[in-house]
This record gives structure tokens, sequence and C-alpha cells, in this order.
């Protein structure tokens, strides 16, 4: 997922968090509420993949048009593309804490348009808007929590976004499974989105501004009087010094790069050797996290498990929660041992094991489509001619027909009365029809068919995660925050955010597409190739970061070397 880069914080750090924060409450209430956004990304990111199951059959033109569904899962992800530009440039001009109030304000009005939505059109409105909320908090929270965190607890209390973020997430799957039995669902799972930005709003009213951000700004008392709310009173003076040599240094390298415009810094950064090859390493691993095919699980999690079968919304988002909780868990597990085992391992491991899942979920829908129920013409004749599917009607091989030949052709599969695997009808896909079928106490099936190993597709799915998450979920952020010289940190994490934003996008915007004219084996086939390919770059592009000086980093990828461990990369400086 696009989780924005939060800080590596190992056990003893994470220790240490518990007890300066047991000491000192206010730092705990600051990082807890300005993490509210790493919150309200994941809620966002997760409630869709629910809400869209009850959208597709209070909307029949949303259930009939791939194109549509898409554009209204990843119209939040273009959003938060421009959102993050915005939030960027908020944050330097008016500060962290009226970035992120301003933030919350437009999350709440895009909750509330989605909620009320009248027409699919609203709701993609909606999404839009939020999108830009979600762009703007991802950008603004993690860099107030960091700028307004002691130094040696700083990664533990940066990493409580990450893992809100993945708590929204399975929080949001929560919520939906509670609204299924009501009347409004999906209204109602769109809506609630708006309660967190508005307990945010409330909370950051109370707190204060960056002291970084006061401090460039020549603020100097107040930046003073927040750092003595932090740190004990004899290490405040210290604090101001730091404070001070930091900004004075940024100043100044903002100074060598030029005019400090966005573009002046793009091309200060593509001229430098040095900066390139980082660039080469951080924008792969961004673009392989996503054409892995991760957010196609976290967007249309239930949606792909009733792909494997499971026709009942119900059932299909109690099992997604799986996902979801595992994907919180892992990124508990790469807190651990991103420092452990190193980077460019746990990389590596995760992409073979990211392959092997996703070439075995394809071999588990190829079966499933290939032993589908078969279609039978007294079956559905049963239901009256006027609700046959049009195409199997008139098709001359309608004999060879089985469910997955019906659902290709955007009907429906009714499921014989007596079994699901026994020959049922292929009906048109409208809410009479789908009504009908239901009245008489059969499963209504429009995704997936009927399988008897359609099991096999969720326990996959959970090894996906499991694959995925302490890998290439967490570890492309620590490695983008590590790989480029201070001057061009920046500016360099921020070209590769860009890069997973984008392919985010595309992967969310093109997958049910792809399903149509694949088939969910063929897809997930193709996401294991990007995901081969993915392996080989990092192999090959990406060095190990582990345990080394930034300085060290800087000197390696200035001779282009590209060892496999540090200990190797470690000689390099001593040379």
């Amino acid at each position: 997922m696009v989780e924005g880069g939060a800080a590596k914080a190992d056990k003893a750090e994470c220790l240490e968090c518990w007890q300066t924060t047991w000491k000192t409450p206010y730092i705990m209430r600051l990082a807890l509420s300005a993490g509210i956004g790493g919150l309200l990304f994941g809620y966002d990111t997760g409630v869709i993949s629910g809400a869209m199951l009850y959208i597709r059959e209070d909307f029949e033109v949303v259930d009939r048009k791939t194109w549509l569904q898409e554009t209204i899962v990843s119209m939040a992800v273009a959003g938060a593309i421009v959102g993050a530009a915005i939030g960027g440039w908020m944050n330097d001009k008016f500060g962290r804490k009226k970035a992120i109030l301003v933030a919350d304000v437009v999350f709440f009005v895009g909750a509330i348009v989605m909620a009320v939505a009248p027409f699919p059109s609203f709701i993609i409105v909606g999404r839009l808007i939020v999108g830009f909320g979600v762009g703007m908090a991802s950008m603004t929270a993690p860099l107030y929590i960091s700028e307004a965190s002691p130094a040696r607890i700083r990664g533990a209390l940066v990493s409580t976004n990450g893992l809100l973020i993945t708590g929204g997430q399975f929080l949001s799957y929560l919520i939906n499974l509670a609204f299924t039995k009501t009347k409004l669902t999906w209204r109602l799972m769109l809506g609630v989105a708006g309660v967190p930005p508005l307990v945010q709003f409330v909370l950051m009213l109370s707190l204060p501004e960056s002291p970084r951000w006061l401090y460039r700004r020549d603020k100097v008392d107040e930046a003073r009087a927040i750092l003595e709310k932090i740190y004990p009173a004899d290490q405040v003076e210290d604090e101001m010094r730091l404070l001070h040599e930091s900004v004075e240094t940024e100043k100044a390298e903002e100074g060598a790069i030029g005019d400090g415009s966005i573009i002046a810094k793009v091309k200060g950064a593509l001229s430098n050797q040095i900066v390139r090859r980082g660039l080469y390493a951080g924008i792969m691993v961004q673009v392989a996290q996503q054409f892995c095919g991760i957010n196609t699980v976290m967007y249309y999690s239930p949606t792909i498990i009733q792909f494997a079968g499971y026709a009942s919304n119900t059932t299909a988002m109690a099992l997604s929660l799986v996902t979801s909780f595992l994907n919180a868990a892992g990124s508990v597990v790469s807190m651990v041992s991103v420092d452990r085992y190193g980077r460019r391992r746990l990389m590596l491991i995760s992409m073979i094991g990211i392959i092997t899942c996703l070439v075995v979920l394809a071999g588990v829908f190829f079966q499933s489509a290939h032993h589908a129920p078969p279609v039978d013409v007294l079956e559905s004749s049963h239901f009256g001619s006027n609700s046959t599917c049009s195409a199997y009607a008139s098709a001359p091989d309608a004999s060879s027909w089985n469910c997955m030949s019906c659902l290709k052709q955007q009907c429906g599969f009714c499921a014989n009365g007596d079994s699901e695997y026994l020959p049922g009808a292929c009906l048109d896909l409208t809410k009479d029809v789908r009504s009908s079928c239901r009245s008489k106490h059969r499963v209504w099936f429009t995704e997936g068919c009927p399988s008897k190993i359609g099991f096999l597709a969720v326990v996959v799915m959970g090894l996906y995660i499991i694959s995925y998450a302490p890998g290439m979920g967490t570890v492309p952020w620590v490695l983008n925050s590590e790989i480029y010289p201070l001057r061009y940190r920046g500016t360099g994490g921020g070209i590769a955010a860009v890069s997973n934003w984008i392919s985010n996008l595309i992967v969310s915007q093109t997958f049910l597409t792809l399903v149509e004219a694949l088939g969910a084996a063929g897809t997930f086939l193709l996401f294991a190739g990007f995901s081969f390919l993915g392996l080989i770059g990092i192999y090959f592009l990406v060095p190990e970061t582990k345990g080394l000086q930034f300085e060290e980093v800087e000197e390696l990828l200035r001779q282009g070397k590209n060892y496999k461990s540090s200990r190797g990369q470690r000689e390099v400086s001593e040379q």
C-alpha cells in the first residue's frame, strides 16, 4: 500500500518510547492526535472494498460497468496525488497544524458527499474530495509527529502513524461488517469516515504548531515554549542549539541546490549521478510494491473472495477481515525485523513468497473456472423467458455454457436449489431477477462461481499478505528514507512516492478490466510476472543499507557498487 514513509523503530527504541511517554503523556497525546491522519488514510483504503458490494446492488449501472467501479475506487488515489502536492506546499507556507486542520475539513466534506450521493457521479466526486484529504494527511501527519517528537524516540512515534494506517484498514472492515444488515449499508460505511476527521480537528485545535516550522519562521520563543513541554528542563537548551544547527544546515543546502523551486530540485537530483543511482533503487521498489498487486487485495478484497465462489456479501467481508488483520500484524513484524535481517533480504524473500502465492492463486481460480457448474436450459426457463440471459438464449453453443460463460456475458448465475454445484440458471443481471432468484432460497452469483476449492483462494490470499506485509509492505519506505544524500532526501523520496501513487492508480483503475479480459487466473498470473521483474530489479539494483551511516550509503552509490550485504559495503567506505 501507499503508506508514507514511516520511520523504522527497533525494540529498544519502542521500550524507551513507552517509558518516555509514560512520564510525559503530552508527547503521546500529540503523536496519537496527529496520527489520526494515518487512521483516515487506512479507513478510506479499506472501506470502499466492502461498500462497493452494496453500491453495485443499489446502482445497476455500476454493477454493469466495470470502469465505473474502478473509477469509484481509484478516484481517491487520483485525488491523493494532487492532495499530497498541495499538502507539501501548505506545510511550508502555513504550517503543519493548519495543513492537518484543512485536511480534516476536506475529508469530512468528502465523507458527507459520499454518504448522501443520489447518483454514482456524486460518489466519484466525494471520493475525489476525500482523496485530496488523504493526500494532504499522508504528507503532513508523519512530518508533524517527527518534528514535534524527542529525537531518541522519533522512529517509534512516527511508526505509530504506519500502525494507525493498517489499524484504520482493519477498523473499516469491522465497520463494513457491522452495517451489512442495515438499510443504508454503504452510505453508513462511507459516512462514518467523517467522524475521525471531526475528532482530530477538535484535538488539533489544542495542540501547538511544529517547533521546527516556527523556528524557520523566526518564532523562536514559541518554538522554545513547545520544546519545554516535550523535553526535560535541562535538555531544552541543547535541543534549541540542535534545532538552530539543523535549520541553518537545511537553509544552506537549499541555497546550494538553486532557487529552491521544485523544478530546480528535481533537475539537481537528476543531474547528480549518486541521486540517480539511488532513484533507480528507490523507484524500483516503490513500483514493484504496487505491481505485485497488493492494492487489488486491499481495494477489492471482498470482490476477490466472491471470485472464489463466496457469493454472500457478509461472508466475503468477514473473510476479508483476515487479510486486513494479517496486514496489520505484518507491519509490526517488519518494525522489529528490518534492522535484524536487512532491507534487501526482507524484500527478496517477500517477493519470492508473493510470486509463489500469486501463481498458486492463479491456479486455484483457473481450476474453479474450469469446473464451474453448467447452465441448464430448464433451470433458466424456470424463471420465465423474459428473465433468461439474452446472450445465452441466442447462443448457438448454449449447451456447452457453464457458470463462468454466463458471468462473462454480464449475466447472473442463479444456483441450483438442491446444490450450488448442480446445473443452474443463467439470467439477466437486474434487481428484479436477482430478487426472484433469492426469493426461491437460491444463491445469486455475479462475480465468481460455486467452487469446492474456493476456500484455498482465501488461504492463499492470507499467505500472500503474510509474504507481503513484513517485506514489500514497509521496507520500500524505509529504503527511500535513507538511500539519498541529505540535501536531496526530500526530493528523491518525493519522486519515488509519486511513482508509488501513480502505480497505485494504474493498478486500481485497471484491475477489474483485466479480470474481464484475462479472467481472475490470468490477471493474478500477470501480477506474478510483474513481481518476477520486480524481484530481478531488486536483486540487481537495490543495495543493502542495513546498519550503514548515510555517508557510507552515499559512498557506495558514488562507486556504483551493489553489495548483497552491508559487510561488503562497509569495506567500500573503509577504502
